[in-house]
């Protein structure tokens, strides 16, 4: 859709996942039942970790709070992909569409800031488990998790100032699912060089910060593991990162892929943002939970007690 040149955009079409009219209802179904599975299983480790007693750990403190974070990122996507499944003219507005690049901003710096503290605390239960109750106190632990809260949306404010300070006058198609950056740059009809500058400064502070403190954090970790005489011993001690080490890969290629890969195609960047917006927010509570058994008897342990209390109440 052109506009004539000095007409503000106060809208956005986007183009959506794919133009092909005989998959919107199959493609509906199917996020929207990933959807609810994201919902339902974040909200369940939500719920356990708040009622079992045994679970009010920090490594559980952070992996409740990474399902709540997931519950925002997914919602902040998921919800307006699924009406345009259905709807005949996919339009978002100007200021919907800078809520949306805010939310999906700092949720994404967010997540990045937590999996950077989630992996300062293996290293300092692997590595100094004689500090670990000091270091990784529950004041503390509250302390991490909202100054990742704060640094990422603090990130996103200025991210989304930045793009939202550009005009847009010649086009207001969006060749996406989803307000996100990139696109955005490439519908300005003002000279992007400083702020895509600035744009990829910004991001690549934060990614490779946390990105920086991960890998150093796991330099000491692998070191110390490596010391252990007997092969169990080290094959115990290193399961416990092998969830967060799978996450954290999972989800950096991702976004390194998207953002950070100039030769991609559009068609594989929206996929590849498909995955970790709305994929992983579902992902991630199998991954840390799947094989985890304190977990599996923290659930087992809730269904009982609830049976019980059904059945022979007291």
């Amino acid at each position: 859709m052109e506009w004539k040149n000095h007409t503000r955009v106060t809208e956005f079409v986007l183009l959506g996942i794919t133009s092909v009219r005989n998959l919107q209802i199959p493609l509906f179904v199917l996020f929207l039942s990933i959807y609810s599975m994201t919902l339902l299983w974040n909200i369940g480790i939500i719920f356990i970790v708040r009622l079992s007693p045994s679970l009010h750990t920090p490594m559980y403190l952070f992996i409740s709070s990474l399902s709540f974070l997931d519950i925002c990122f997914s919602s902040a996507v998921t919800p307006k992909m699924l009406t345009d499944f259905l709807a005949e003219k996919k339009v978002i507005s100007f200021l919907g569409c800078a809520l949306q690049v805010y939310f999906l901003c700092a949720m994404g710096s967010t997540e990045n800031f937590l999996f950077a503290v989630m992996a300062i605390d293996r290293y300092v239960a692997i590595c100094n488990p004689l500090l670990y109750p000091a270091v990784m106190s529950p004041r503390k632990c509250v302390l991490f998790v909202s100054g990742a809260y704060t640094f990422g949306f603090l990130h996103s404010f200025i991210e989304t100032g930045c793009t939202f300070r550009l005009s847009f006058c010649a086009s207001n198609a969006l060749q996406h699912f989803v307000c996100d950056v990139p696109p955005l740059l490439d519908l300005s009809c003002t000279d992007t060089r400083v702020i895509t500058l600035v744009l990829f400064i910004f991001p690549s502070l934060v990614s490779m910060s946390s990105l920086l403190a991960i890998l150093i954090s796991y330099g000491y970790i692998i070191a110390t593991v490596l010391k252990i005489a007997s092969v169990s011993g080290r094959m115990k001690t290193f399961s416990t990162c092998a969830s967060h080490l799978t996450a954290v890969t999972l989800t950096y290629g991702t976004v390194f892929f998207v953002y950070l890969w100039p030769s991609t195609s559009k068609e594989l960047k929206r996929v590849a943002t498909v995955f970790y917006t709305v994929i992983m927010p579902m992902l991630n509570p199998l991954i840390y939970c799947l094989r985890n058994n304190d977990i599996n008897s923290a659930f087992r342990n809730i269904v009982n007690r609830r049976l019980f209390l059904t059945f022979c109440p007291i």
